[in-house]
């Protein structure tokens, strides 16, 4: 569902199982479990590259989309003023890195770029101090052994 401007609303369901598709992640489950992400949000993930895709100021849509995806995510997980716990904050990190913006790049071409920089430069206004970056979804699943980095 999208807004007046186009902009998608309720893109904080994609971390609604957050925690559960963190949990030891080894290379088999991340395959499967990305696939499942993929199957339960695909629709939402191309309506967030359809709408700057369709944008005439290409930039202007990727911001507000990381601007509502910024502020969905702060209303639902933020404690009651205003902060962070930064416990979530790395776990919404982690989620955002691993799940959401492969999702997005796999969609392909520019806009999906696009998108996924508008989300970078909200997330680094909006949660202080953490500046996420993006990787595709084959340069991350290449970077396992057995488990991500060697850390789960």
């Amino acid at each position: 569902m999208a807004d007046a401007t186009g902009t998608p609303q309720n893109m904080s369901c994609m971390y609604e199982n957050m925690k559960a598709m963190m949990k030891k992640l080894k290379k088999p489950e991340y395959e499967k479990r990305f696939g499942d992400f993929r199957d339960q949000h695909g629709e939402l993930i191309r309506q967030i590259v359809s709408r700057v895709d369709q944008a005439e100021d290409k930039k202007s849509a990727a911001e507000a989309t990381g601007r509502q995806l910024v502020q969905e995510l702060k209303e639902k997980y933020a404690m009651p003023r205003g902060k962070m716990n930064s416990g979530v904050q790395a776990d919404l990190n982690l989620f955002t890195i691993f799940y959401v913006f492969p999702a997005i790049l796999m969609e392909g071409g520019d806009s999906a770029k696009q998108a996924a920089d508008g989300i970078c430069e909200e997330w680094a206004k909006e949660f202080k101090g953490n500046n996420i970056q993006y990787t595709d979804y084959d340069t991350l699943y290449g970077s396992f052994r057995n488990k991500i980095f060697g850390l789960f």
